[in-house]
């Protein structure tokens, strides 16, 4: 079986990328063959500054390689080096109605907001789909919000072989099973555009400064207080085994305790959960032509399958 993701290099990835789907993608490349890339191309929805795009993706594939996704085991590219996929998204385009386009979620939430709203979001789903079809993929691991997408790429894979014979492996969507929801240092969702993140390879010391001011409330410290819910126990959570969760969870329960000393546990178990990471992280940094190496190898195997799934899908209809 063969599983599928991209990952958009629009900044430095943060827990919530982690624990929400890279700790996932790193599991899966031991269990199916694997396909990872950088998905440059959607980030130009975002990132208009060539510069940053560059420096964005080179550091996206290094965070991954240092999290530990394994080279020998999953094929990692930067998707604008597949340039097949481009042309595959114009045959899908060719087969998909406007209407289907208007009722995905991410170009609807934009323009009921009155943000702007190109046509590279609008058409964001039909590239997507031509980069999972493109490696004839089985399983697209995605979180439910993702979901819909995969629903779009099922459609026109379906449409496409009714038309013009079975040209395409219909993938299925695989949600992250153990896809956590991280909350940010206000308490929402983690996400960049909340501004309320903290990065997986940040400074010690800016990482346990935003530790510190991470948004509790003013009970007193006597007081007992139910972990369920509170989203600083959520973060120390990430990061701890289930004897000192469950040991946390006693002393919030208990009361007697001040905040101060739970954001000190988790800075501290931060830290040490990614120092072996950040380690690697540094060779990296210091040989970017390695990382180069494997990105230019891991496209090279990337198009040998994109080719032939397209060569197919040209045959197909008379192309």
């Amino acid at each position: 079986m063969r599983v599928l993701s991209g990952i958009q290099p629009t900044g430095r990835f943060h827990w919530g990328n982690y624990f929400g789907a890279i700790r996932q993608y790193i599991a899966l490349q031991n269990e199916d063959e694997a396909y990872y890339f950088i998905a440059n191309l959607h980030a130009l929805t975002t990132i208009r500054e060539r510069d940053v795009l560059r420096r964005n993706t080179l550091e996206a594939a290094m965070d991954l390689l240092a999290l530990g996704l394994d080279p020998q085991k999953a094929t990692l590219f930067v998707q604008s080096d597949v340039p097949e996929v481009s042309e595959l998204s114009w045959i899908l385009m060719t087969i998909t109605s406007r209407g289907r386009l208007e009722r995905c979620h991410a170009f609807k939430e934009k323009k009921s907001k009155g943000l702007p709203a190109d046509m590279g979001l609008f058409t964001y789903p039909v590239l997507m789909a031509a980069d999972i079809l493109a490696y004839d993929s089985n399983w697209v691991p995605v979180g439910e919000d993702q979901v819909q997408h995969i629903e779009v790429c099922r459609d026109l894979a379906k449409a496409f072989n009714h038309r013009y014979g079975e040209a395409f492996v219909v993938p299925e969507a695989r949600l992250l099973p153990h896809a956590a929801r991280v909350p940010g240092t206000d308490g929402e969702k983690m996400s960049k555009s909340y501004n309320n993140t903290i990065e997986v390879f940040e400074d010690v010391k800016a990482m346990r400064k935003k530790v510190m001011r991470i948004e509790t409330d003013s009970r007193p410290m006597e007081e007992p207080k139910a972990p369920e819910g509170d989203h600083l126990f959520q973060l120390c959570s990430l990061f701890v085994d289930a004897e000192k969760r469950e040991s946390l969870a006693d002393l919030y329960r208990r009361g007697g305790f001040g905040y101060g000393q739970v954001k000190k546990m988790l800075a501290d178990e931060a830290e040490s959960f990614f120092a072996a990471a950040r380690e690697k992280r540094a060779e990296l940094e210091a040989h970017p032509e390695r990382v180069t190496e494997i990105l230019a190898d891991g496209a090279t195997r990337a198009r040998r399958k994109a080719r032939a799934v397209l060569d197919r899908v040209q045959e197909a209809c008379g192309l």
